[in-house]
């Protein structure tokens, strides 16, 4: 981070960054628009300054920003003991829990919709290259979205992990258990693949060893009988293993930055769960990778999830403040940015030479998972984000003392 930079976050005091009221507002609007069917969708607007929704958009990532949302609302809850954020942690975890009893085979659905929804036939032209399949919940039809990513589940894994550590519920506790045990128990029967009920495998967990490192520590957190052996096998055996993927995904610090997200809420999961062993050294070696890629992207997200693992740091801690401040500035609907010819591009014509400035940045669903450096792109001004790139790493601020 630039000199500039830090003496601008060192600006941004206590008492004025990070607004609680913004906060609780994003997570009410959330309730009202954005979790129409138990997971996280986003509405479509007749017009850019219409409030009159006419559909529903984003459904294929609905399962991983529904684990980030439970994860924000966990930390809102640990943070002040709000009933609204217990009851939506209990909504947001059976939003999870209906992805995967829609399908009959435990596999994690993307998202999925009633048949009789008047969205359905918007939402399903929208997500056929993904696969549309029907089942049921409670003697109702749903459509379900397949050709579930990796991304899905670890989003889910994030979220539940969190939500069983912050939220003292036992109710809470005992279907998050539950939910994660079946998560984990279905990977592994399928030999870490994901297997659609026809048969078809969408994606496959094969060279990487930190996710699959992952989702085991979180299963045996919650569920030490049934997968700490199992656990403690892989990490002997995959333990430096977890450092050649993420290395390779480093040398393009610009394509495909979703990867960057996906890499540190593992590893947050990973290294949070190890205590004090060896084998955590060799991941937060896997992890220093990442964060020596990541440390001057100007990412609120990120620095929450380093602050988590390696503690207060005052330079980064103040930029945080001020990333979040930024944010607020930003536009809710996916209004068309292009900044070509006002910032310099290297290599690419729509990649900027430095992170562009966040209030500035393309719109899109989850910023912290979109390249710091795009010059241009976003839609027509009519999907309205979800905002959980705020409330997350704003609670997560809250919990760890950075706020």
């Amino acid at each position: 981070m630039d000199a500039k930079t830090l003496f601008i976050a060192a600006l941004c005091v206590l008492p004025l960054c990070g607004s609680e009221v913004d906060a609780l507002a994003i997570s009410a609007n959330i309730q009202q628009l954005h979790l129409p069917y138990g997971g996280i969708l986003d509405p479509v607007f007749a017009a850019p300054d219409s409030d009159q929704i006419v559909g529903y958009s984003r459904c294929g990532d609905s399962a991983i920003w529904t684990g980030h949302y439970l994860a924000a609302e966990s930390f809102r809850y640990k943070v002040t003991r709000s009933p609204d954020a217990l009851a939506n942690v209990l909504n947001a975890e059976r939003g999870l829990r209906a992805m995967m009893d829609v399908t009959g085979t435990d596999v994690l659905a993307r998202c999925l919709v009633p048949v009789d929804s008047p969205w359905a036939a918007g939402i399903t032209q929208e997500e056929a290259p993904n696969g549309i399949y029907v089942g049921k919940l409670n003697q109702a039809g749903y459509y379900w979205i397949g050709n579930t990513s990796r991304d899905q589940y670890s989003g889910a894994m994030f979220g539940l992990g969190v939500a069983y550590d912050m939220v003292d519920d036992p109710l809470v506790r005992t279907e998050v258990a539950a939910l994660i045990t079946r998560l984990v128990d279905f990977l592994r029967h399928n030999n870490w693949a994901i297997v659609m009920p026809d048969g078809k495998i969408s994606t496959i967990f094969l060279g990487r060893a930190d996710q699959q490192l992952c989702f085991l520590q979180i299963a045996r957190h919650v569920n030490s009988s049934r997968f700490s052996t199992a656990y403690t096998t892989s990490e002997i055996l995959g333990s430096f293993e977890t450092l050649a993927p993420i290395s390779i995904e480093t040398l393009d610090p610009t394509g495909s930055y979703h990867k960057f997200n996906l890499d540190t809420i593992n590893l947050y999961s990973l290294i949070r769960l190890e205590g004090s062993s060896f084998f955590r050294s060799i991941y937060m070696q896997t992890y220093d990778i990442l964060r020596r890629t990541t440390d001057d992207h100007f990412n609120a997200h990120f620095n929450m999830i380093d602050r988590a693992l390696k503690g207060p740091d005052a330079g980064r801690d103040a930029a945080t403040r001020l990333f979040l401040d930024l944010w607020l500035l930003r536009p809710r609907r996916d209004v068309f940015v292009d900044l070509r010819g006002v910032y310099p591009s290297c290599g690419a014509d729509d990649v900027a030479c430095a992170p562009i400035p966040i209030e500035q940045r393309v719109t899109t669903d989850f910023i912290w998972q979109r390249s710091p450096f795009q010059l241009v792109g976003g839609g027509t001004g009519l999907i309205e984000g979800a905002g959980i790139d705020y409330i997350l790493p704003y609670w997560m601020a809250r919990y760890y003392g950075v706020l």
